[in-house]
Formats: C-alpha cells, sequence, structure tokens
C-alpha cells in the first residue's frame, strides 16, 4: 500500500503486485517519491509527472490506454517520455506521438471522493506538489 499526499489531500492505494510485480518493483525503488503533478496535455481528465529519460528497464505489463479514475499508470517510455499518468476523471492516455498504453501499477481505493478536487486544482492552479510513500 502507498500514501499519496497533494496538499490538504490524502489517497491510499494498493500496489498492483499480482498483475505487474515488475513495474511495481521499480516504482519501490523511486520511493519516497517527492514531485510534483501537472495537467496531462493529451490525456484528458488526468495529471502527470514527467521524469524525462529516465530508463527503467521495463516492458509492458498490465497496460491499458484506458485507465479509470485512480487508476495509476506508469509508462516505461519508448515513443514518448518515462511518466506516471494520475487519471482524475475520463482518460485516454496519450502523446504528441499518438495513444499510449501505460502499465497499470497502483489502484486509489481511499480518496476517491477527492480526485475531483484534485483534477480542479492541477488544471486551476498549476503544479501540484505530490508526495508518494510507502505504508507498512
Amino acid at each position: 500500500m502507498i500514501q499519496i499526499v497533494v496538499g490538504d489531500l490524502r489517497f491510499a492505494a494498493r500496489l498492483e503486485t499480482e498483475r505487474a510485480p515488475k513495474t511495481v518493483a521499480r516504482f519501490r525503488t523511486l520511493l519516497p517519491l517527492a514531485t510534483k503533478l501537472i495537467q496531462a496535455r493529451w490525456s484528458g481528465e488526468a495529471g502527470w509527472i514527467p521524469f524525462g529519460d529516465l530508463d527503467l528497464d521495463l516492458g509492458y505489463e498490465n497496460q491499458t490506454s484506458y485507465p479509470a479514475p485512480g487508476q495509476l499508470l506508469l509508462y516505461p517510455g519508448g515513443l514518448s517520455e518515462t511518466e506516471i499518468l494520475f487519471p482524475f476523471g475520463p482518460t485516454v492516455f496519450a502523446s504528441k506521438a499518438g495513444q499510449l498504453a501505460g502499465n497499470h501499477f497502483a489502484t486509489i481505493y481511499e480518496g476517491n471522493d477527492q480526485l475531483p478536487v484534485l483534477g480542479r486544482r492541477v488544471l486551476w492552479e498549476g503544479a501540484q506538489e505530490i508526495t508518494f510513500t510507502e505504508l507498512s
């Protein structure tokens, strides 16, 4: 389980260890993670965390282009840069290169009612500080 904090918003998410074991293992090496969440440019109602050319040495597993709100994706790079996609509403994962598929590695199970609030903040207030920590 991980805790995600964006200002006064708190979310709890389960890691998809059975469906995306390699992605979860690589994500755990990034923890604790403190960064910024910004509005996605091509994916609809989602934020993203760009990692540029970071090579996570991952392929695809449990991949989707249509995550539901609260289904976090890690895109391992290739057609676009490495990133985490954080859907808070209807989303089709894409980049300037076209539609993408990312590895669904975590699912929010607590705080889902706050996703629309997060979406409004990212859209209207700009980049938001976000932290990910693993719960013991």
